[in-house]
C-alpha cells in the first residue's frame, strides 16, 4: 500500500549496512516514525482515508529519503527511515524536517481536504545506540515512546530518551520494554 520496504527487508538489510558502516568507521542513524493518534482518524473518517494517509506517507518519505536510504513500513501506522552515514544529530534534522512535512501534509479524499496528521519520532544511531540492528532498533523504538509519552508530535533521540528513563525509573513509573 505505501511502496516502501517490509519490516523482513528492513531487518536484512539493517544487518548489512551496520557491518558496512563498521569497516567504514561510519554512523548510520535509525528513525522510528509512527502516525499519532491514528486509531482516532481512522475512527473519524474511516478506514479508507487512513489508507490514503498511509499512501501519500509512502510517497512522500520514499520522496525525501536519499538513495542509499531504506524506508520502509514496521508495521500498522509505524515506519522506519535507515540513514547510512547519518549521526544521530544529522537524524534528528532530517527527523524535524519530515515532522513538518507531515504536519503540512493536506491530503484529497471524498470531497474533503484531510490533514491534522503529525508524527512521533524515535531516533538512534550506529553504533552509539548498539552494535547489532535489533539494539539500535530498540533503543530507537524507546526514544520513540518517549516521543508519544511527552506528548507526541515531536523528534526525541535516543540519548535523551535514556535519560528520561532513568528519571521515569527513579520516581517509581512503569516503563514499557521494548
Amino acid at each position: 500500500m505505501t511502496g516502501l520496504f517490509n519490516r523482513r527487508y528492513l531487518e536484512e538489510t539493517l544487518e548489512r549496512e551496520l557491518k558496512r558502516a563498521e569497516r567504514e568507521n561510519a554512523p548510520v542513524g535509525v528513525l522510528m516514525l509512527d502516525l499519532d493518534n491514528f486509531k482516532r482518524f481512522n475512527d473519524s473518517y474511516g478506514h479508507a482515508a487512513g489508507d490514503e494517509i498511509m499512501r501519500v506517507l509512502g510517497r512522500m518519505l520514499g520522496r525525501q529519503v536519499r538513495v542509499e536510504d531504506i524506508a520502509c513500513r514496521y508495521g500498522g501506522e509505524e515506519f522506519t527511515l535507515v540513514l547510512p552515514g547519518c549521526s544521530l544529530e544529522a537524524a534528528c534534522q532530517r527527523a524535524e524536517v519530515l515532522c513538518g512535512n507531515v504536519r503540512d501534509l493536506r491530503v484529497p479524499f471524498a470531497g474533503q481536504v484531510l490533514g491534522g496528521v503529525t508524527l512521533s519520532v524515535g531516533v538512534a544511531a550506529y553504533p552509539q545506540h548498539g552494535a547489532t540492528g535489533p539494539a539500535v532498533m530498540r533503543s530507537a523504538d524507546s526514544a520513540l515512546y518517549q516521543a508519544k509519552l511527552a506528548g507526541r508530535n515531536r523528534v526525541m533521540p535516543a540519548s535523551m530518551a535514556h535519560e528520561q528513563n532513568a528519571q521515569t525509573l527513579d520516581h517509581g513509573a512503569g516503563f514499557r520494554q521494548p
